[in-house]
């Protein structure tokens, strides 16, 4: 690829992205999403976080783990449970990861779980 292949390749790249970005805003009229759709995308944040959290939890090297003897099982219940618990308190996140780490570190330092 030549350097003029390049250079106009990064500038189309760069034109694509802007206008993608600045769409919505090229319009003077007031733009909505269908109903349908703003429904659909109150559960995009809970499955994106799904489908990167879980792998790490059940899968160790490509395979589903087979023992209850690990560390990222546990946390992740006593986590869950706390959440469960307080989930209507202000710092209920955070707190589920400070709860869910206490679990995890010692079982998988100290047992080597």
């Amino acid at each position: 690829m030549s350097e003029t292949e390049k250079l106009f390749t990064i500038v189309a790249l760069a034109g694509i992205t802007v206008l993608t970005r600045c769409f919505f805003f090229l319009s003077d009229r007031p733009w909505h999403l269908p109903h349908w759709a703003q429904r659909g995308l109150q559960y995009a944040p809970i499955a994106a976080l799904t489908s990167v959290v879980l792998p790490e939890i059940v899968v160790t090297q490509g395979h589903l783990i087979t023992t209850w003897q690990d560390a990222r099982l546990c946390a992740a219940v006593v986590g869950a449970a706390y959440f469960l618990t307080h989930r209507h308190h202000r710092q209920a996140v955070l707190g589920t990861m400070v709860v869910g780490m206490t679990v995890y570190l010692p079982l998988h330092v100290g047992l080597g779980w």
